[in-house]
Formats: structure tokens, sequence, C-alpha cells
């Protein structure tokens, strides 16, 4: 006597099944991931800026004025920063030379299209000096809008960006 075999298996329609509902997992998921993925790259920003905070804090504690990157020591640990960041001209003054290295540093991956703002820094409320403000620009969601952010020397804006679409 034969043995029937029975055969098993997916069928087609079974698998093309499986196939359209991942297909709109995936769909509902990217977004959502790509968001997600760019709000965390804003870290970047906050925590450079932090960064320069402190060198100029501690730089105008010594010289009783603020500086440049180059003056206060602060550099980016590689060349892997999304942002570009402008600090205070050479000598402390309140403009930009877009000295690369000295005031300003371009991102290492991407371009930003625009420039950085550069927002008008106030008078030091403590000590009656002229103020400074460093900031960092990048394009993080490749759209017209830049997400931006500023420090100044009283420590304001780390929480709220400038513009910033990608917090959204």
């Amino acid at each position: 006597m034969k043995r029937m075999h029975r055969q098993c298996g997916f069928t087609l329609i079974e698998l093309m099944i499986v196939v359209a509902v991942i297909s709109i997992m995936a769909a509902l998921a990217l977004p959502n991931y790509l968001r997600y993925r760019a709000q965390s790259r804003t870290a970047e920003a906050r925590t450079n800026l932090g960064g320069i905070f402190v060198s100029e804090i501690s730089f105008f504690g010594e010289n009783t004025r603020f500086g440049s990157f180059s003056e206060t020591g602060f550099g980016l640990a590689g060349s892997a920063n999304r942002y570009s960041y402008r600090s205070p001209a050479v000598g402390g003054n309140a403009g930009s030379a877009n000295i690369v290295g000295a005031d300003f540093v371009p991102a290492g991956f991407g371009t930003v299209t625009g420039e950085n703002s550069v927002v008008t820094s106030a008078a030091n409320t403590v000590s009656g000096s002229a103020g400074f403000t460093a900031t960092a620009t990048a394009d993080l969601d490749n759209d017209p809008t830049l997400d931006q952010w500023h420090v100044n020397d009283l420590k304001q804006n780390l929480q709220n960006p400038d513009t910033n679409d990608v917090s959204g």
C-alpha cells in the first residue's frame, strides 16, 4: 500500500498577505523613525554649545572678555559634526569674521545652504561688558528650514531652538 505524503507549506496567497501586512507596518513606522533620529541628532548642538559656554566663561574669567574658538581652546572631538558652529570673532568682537577654526567650524557631514544666524548678544548683566553668542546651524531633514540653536553668556536657549522643524 502506498502512503500518501501530505505536502506542507504556505500558499502564494498567504505569502502575499504577509508581505502586504509587513509593507503597511513599515510605511507607518518609517516616518516616525526618521523624525526620532533627527530629534536625537539635535543633542549634538546642545552638547557642543554647552561646551562652548563653559570654555567662554572660563576664558572670560582669565581675560575679562569673551574670545573666539581659537582663543578659548574649544575644539570638536572629531570631524563627524552635523552642525556648523560660530562664536564671536577673534578678539571677542560681536561680529563674525568667518575664519574656519578660529570663529567658525563647518559641518563635517552635509552642507548648510544658509549662513548661521548671528543672534545679537546683549550686554552681560553681571559684569556690564559685552556678552557672547555662539550659534549652531544644520539642515538635518533636507528641507528649506534650517535647524538653528544658540547660547549666550547667560546660558539661555539651550532647551529651545531658534528654528527647528524636526522636533514636531
